[in-house]
């Protein structure tokens, strides 16, 4: 898509595009971007079918299983079974479930041409067609992705609601703040995150109208918290995404700062005590204040007192008098203890963000969706789409890499019509959002694979040629966003809101151009994409004082969590990449640990022969990481630092590229910037005081292992007791009772049942006795011949278990004991209730648990029945007539770690420790450099997940722990 009817874009033509045309009709034109005539995309691919099977790891359960699934050969096993189980519509096992890659693009891109043919985008039904291909093309060739609640729901007979992030707001009334939990806990239950400012409660230290002490915004918190962590986010097990914000002049202020400090306290205190604070622990939900992010919303005044050393006034917020002087320096300093010690709150930079609001007349900035990214009015909303950066770098025969800029820039046309023409028809939680964002429509596109590329093409991450590139990209992105924006406004109106504040809109533009113009060039990548971005920034001026603009915001820059996973991404959003070696998994099963393919494209770049490359991979590959291979030279070394590792970027690395790219970003960046566990509060204040001179708009810090409640080993949970017992006195010397359990035995006559099974080929049988009055008794197992050692094994086994079982011996203690112990044979069953089996014993066990345990027992263990598992996939409940309430829902809150260990003469082991396994690229790289990644487990699968933004995402199953 390249021009309107009234013309081509200024230097199509100097670029080298075709030209179409003008339509005397109106409406867009299109052209062909990657696709043939007479061909659809669909049929230039080859296509394969594929079982999907996914199962959690901790006890072998299968999560999921679709078979015969369709996808083009070149999609990875990882893109392939996320997809499936994650995007594909309609009941698993019925007709109506979708089974091809193409039924779900279809479904989506088909929609989205009815769309904007009803809507009079396009200039003909043929100019339609070629968007359709298009679209479907740069989608099955992974080259960009909408966000996850598209592909919910677009197309689809539910709310076609194409958002994920949604800001709120709250008045000083009971009525406002009651509709707020309302608000939030709909758009929870959507699967989708929100933000909103609390600033305009009054503060407790204001009088009501009554003449009482106000509650203030700090006690409201409370209970929406509480609601969050009460509410399934999209029918599944994981914690609502909010973001809650303070401005830094509310009397509260102090207050806010510290509520979570406060529950970290609570979090040790009652762990010391005995109770079970692990993440997802029984009395984890005891801690307040866990389901949200939260950020100080500071201001210019506010930071140049910090810098002077003056006084800085807290105003009330009804009068707007001064109630209380501060001193500035150290309520700041406050701020930065807090994060260091909890990573909350995160600081979001006022007076900027409204520097770049498009918007002013139609109301100030005051927060943001739960990722910081999302930044506009209050009570609106954004979609969001993602560019792979990776698709756009070309290497030529001689070895030499470019950027394709002119490719780019189309395809970001391409995707922001898309964009635009789903807020026609796209639902909204509420009707406020609704009307705010159609008279706005505000856009969200943006990128990943960022870390990649830089590898890729030589530049280290934290550097002035990696910065310069990732500039240059994005002022490109976003000016053609608008460019597109601005063309769109010719053929069907500018956004309902410009007309008000055309002038700002303006003004923002020519501040993103103003940027682009002044930032520098380094070398011969970045230096064409420049240009490319100048030439698009002065169409955008030009037109846009012309035309208007269709949209008030065009970009952003998203953790892309699922979504960069569906991509085949190797780094999400802007973040670095994770370490030099990955996790794969393997068609057919299995899996296998690779070095990126990004470090021999980045050798060659750097000019490493190929005997050189073949060395320095090998290299990598054993040690995983750079440090002294062979033939490297010193200076290169930081092209391959990685966000852990031996060689991590600094946190002020973090930084510097996030003020790299915020000129051309309409709202702001995902990002929570690490720092090792060894950091100081002063860093923390230095990096929340350079983010606001160089302009970044909003950033969270996250110190290594500042959370408690991570989960513990059953070791440390035995080293804690012990240490607990021995610094108890033993002030009284009572007598011991010796206790002996009683042999209940079976009658003659018992109910029984016999199971006969294949495990991985091998057939058995199980007899499964129980008690009259309920209880398994007794059982017997059948394996190979009579005589053989297997044969006697089993009779020996069944005889121990069944003698047990009579002395009192808990079945779920025999069932968390033997399920997972991995052994041959093992594979598939012929079971529906236990497709995978990781041996006979853990089969056995598994069959057992289902026929004699009792749902909540077995659910707890993770046991379900094929039923159940499916009736989970369609209401998001295992059992039957569940609400969505999830009372175990703040074991999902804001991912928490332990304490660091304390420092322990080392000791003999007495036997050798087995073995890790890895389960993706987090635990391999905690294996390969001894170190332990500050992530949670993903309660879906039960793998270590890793950073996206300021969200978390598994690579296992595609889960996030923030919005989609």
């Amino acid at each position: 898509m390249t021009e309107t009817a009234s013309g081509p874009a200024r230097g199509s033509k100097a670029r080298g595009s075709k030209t179409a045309g003008a339509s005397p009709k109106g409406g867009l034109r299109a052209e062909r971007i990657h696709t043939t005539p007479g061909v659809h995309p669909y049929d230039e691919v080859v296509w394969e079918r594929r079982d999907v099977v996914m199962t959690n790891w901790r006890d072998g359960s299968v999560n999921f299983e679709q078979r015969g699934v369709e996808f083009p050969d070149f999609w990875s096993v990882n893109a392939a079974n996320i997809v499936t189980s994650k995007y594909f519509r309609g009941a698993v096992g019925s007709p109506q479930r979708e089974s091809s890659l193409r039924q779900l693009i279809d479904r989506v891109v088909k929609t989205y041409r009815a769309a904007g043919e009803s809507n009079g985008y396009f200039a003909s039904p043929a100019d339609a067609e070629i968007f359709e291909h298009e679209l479907a093309h740069a989608l099955l060739h992974q080259v960009f992705s909408f966000n996850s609640p598209v592909w919910f729901n677009v197309g689809t007979q539910q709310p076609q609601q194409v958002s994920a992030c949604f800001i709120l707001s709250v008045d000083d009334s009971m009525e406002s703040i009651l509709d707020w939990y309302k608000e939030e806990g709909m758009i929870f239950k959507g699967g989708s995150g929100a933000g909103l400012n609390l600033s305009r409660i009054r503060s407790s230290k204001e009088l009501l109208s009554s003449g009482g002490n106000a509650s203030g915004p700090v006690s409201f918190m409370r209970g929406a918290d509480a609601s969050a962590g009460t509410i399934k986010s999209g029918g599944a097990t994981r914690r609502a995404a909010k973001m809650v914000v303070l401005d830094v002049d509310h009397p509260d202020i102090e207050d806010f700062i510290q509520t979570k400090v406060k529950e970290e306290e609570k979090i040790r205190a009652l762990r010391d005590a005995g109770f079970d604070m692990d993440l997802g622990g029984s009395d984890i939900t005891s801690v307040q204040y866990q389901n949200a992010n939260n950020s100080v919303r500071v201001n210019d005044t506010f930071m140049k007192a910090v810098e002077n050393g003056t006084e800085f006034g807290l105003t009330a917020r009804m009068t707007g008098d001064v109630i209380e002087k501060v001193d500035a320096k150290e309520l700041f300093r406050k701020m930065a203890e807090a994060a260091w010690a909890c990573a909350d709150p995160g600081i979001q930079y006022d007076d900027t963000i409204n520097h770049w609001h498009t918007c002013p007349e139609s109301g100030r900035i005051t927060a943001s969706n739960p990722c910081s990214e999302y930044m506009h009015l209050d009570n609106s909303s954004c979609n969001l789409a993602s560019l792979n950066l990776m698709k756009f770098l070309r290497d030529d025969e001689e070895g030499n890499q470019s950027f394709d800029a002119e490719r780019f820039a189309k395809v970001v046309e391409l995707v922001i019509t898309a964009m635009d023409i789903s807020i026609c028809f796209a639902d909204f939680p509420t009707e406020k959002i609704g009307e705010t964002t159609r008279a706005f429509r505000q856009l969200g596109i943006g990128y990943a694979n960022l870390g990649a590329l830089l590898m890729a093409t030589g530049h280290a991450y934290d550097s002035e040629g990696g910065r310069a590139l990732a500039g240059a990209i994005t002022s490109l992105m976003t000016g053609t966003a608008y460019k597109r924006s601005a063309e769109l406004a010719g053929v069907v109106g500018p956004y309902e809101g410009y007309a008000r504040n055309a002038e700002p809109h303006r003004r923002v533009m020519r501040q993103h151009s103003d940027a682009n113009g002044t930032a520098r060039r380094m070398d011969d990548l970045d230096t064409p994409v420049w240009a490319a971005a100048t030439e698009a920034w002065q169409d955008v001026i030009r037109l846009g004082g012309k035309n208007g603009f269709r949209n008030a915001q065009a970009s952003v820059l998203a953790p892309t969590g699922t979504i960069g996973l569906m991509m085949d991404c190797d780094t999400t959003g802007v973040e670095p990449d994770l370490a030099l070696v990955k996790f794969k998994k393997l068609v057919g099963g299995g899996s296998m640990q690779i070095v990126n393919n990004t470090v021999p494209r980045a050798l060659k770049r750097l000019g490493y022969q190929n005997e050189q490359v073949e060395a320095i991979v090998a290299h990598i590959a054993e040690h995983g990481n750079v440090l002294d291979a062979p033939g490297l030279r010193p200076e290169h070394y930081e092209v391959f630092d990685c966000a852990m590792g031996e060689r991590s970027i600094s946190a002020m690395g973090h930084v510097r590229m996030m003020a790299a790219v915020q000129p051309w970003i309409s709202g702001a960046i995902s990002k929570t910037v690490n720092m090792p566990e060894n950091a100081t509060v002063d860093e923390v204040e230095e990096i929340y005081f350079e983010a606001w001179k160089l302009g970044v708009k909003a950033l969270a810090i996250y110190r290594d292992n500042c959370k408690v409640g991570q989960p513990l080993s059953a070791k440390k949970k035995e080293e804690a007791r012990t240490e607990v017992s021995e610094a108890a006195p033993a002030a009284v010397e009572k007598k011991v009772v010796e206790y002996r359990p009683v042999r209940k035995r079976l009658p003659k006559g018992r109910p029984g049942i016999t199971t006969s099974f294949t495990v991985g080929g091998a057939e058995g049988y199980m007899t499964a006795n129980s008690y009259p009055d309920d209880g398994l008794g007794e059982v017997f197992l059948k394996m190979s011949k009579q005589g053989s050692t297997l044969a006697g094994m089993m009779d020996a086994f069944s005889i121990a278990v069944s003698v047990g079982l009579q002395y009192g011996v808990p079945l779920e203690t025999y069932i968390s004991k033997f399920t997972n112990m991995r052994f041959e044979p093992a594979g598939l069953t012929d079971d529906p209730d236990v497709r995978m089996a990781q041996s006979i014993v853990d089969y056995i066990f598994r069959r057992l648990a289902l026929d004699f345990l009792p749902f909540e027992t077995r659910s707890a263990l993770g046991i379900h029945s094929a039923e159940e598992r499916q009736r989970h996939l369609e209401t998001g409940s295992y059992e039957t007539g569940d609400e969505d309430v999830d009372v175990e829902g703040l074991a999902q809150s804001a991912p928490v770690q332990s304490e660091p260990p304390k420092a322990v003469a080392p000791a003999a082991p007495a036997t050798s420790a087995a073995p890790k396994q890895a389960h993706n690229s987090t635990e391999l790289v905690e294996i390969q450099l001894g170190l332990n990644a500050d992530a949670p487990l993903c309660f879906s699968c039960g793998t270590k997940m890793r950073r996206a933004g300021s969200c978390y995402l598994c690579e296992g199953c595609g889960s996030t722990s923030g919005c989609s």
